[in-house]
């Protein structure tokens, strides 16, 4: 079980970027996925989930309305679009396979992590 993500880099503040987690063994289908961060000194934060197959969202009221978090159940990878950029965007962002099929915002509620990729947002 393997949760590979990337897309992460140095961005000015108001770029966009887009995540992506590459899934492998019992860790996509039928689960929902999610993405948390971590900004240095804080605790791991919630960002978003979709469930399986993909027919709700949910998203934590920083990111509500900048970020879109999708899922192509073909080539099992979730993605996470991040528009309008800020600087407290700024941390290590995590994806997640949650235990079952709906969307969860804890992070108790996950299985699987992958290794996390940088992101990081100059004022």
């Amino acid at each position: 079980v393997q949760l590979q993500a990337s897309g992460g880099g140095f961005v000015q503040a108001g770029a966009s970027l887009r995540l992506s987690c590459a899934a492998s063994g019992r860790s996509f289908s039928g689960n929902a996925m999610g993405w948390f961060r971590q900004a240095p000194g804080k605790e791991r934060e919630f960002v978003a989930t979709i469930s399986w197959p993909g027919m709700t969202t949910r998203y934590g009221d920083s990111v509500k309305g900048r970020f879109t978090i999708s899922r192509d159940n073909a080539k099992s990878t979730v993605y996470l679009q991040m528009n309008s950029l800020i600087p407290e965007d700024t941390a290590v962002y995590y994806c997640a396979t949650a235990r079952g099929r709906f969307i969860a915002t804890m992070t108790r509620d996950y299985t699987y992590w992958g290794q996390g990729t940088l992101v990081t947002v100059s004022s």
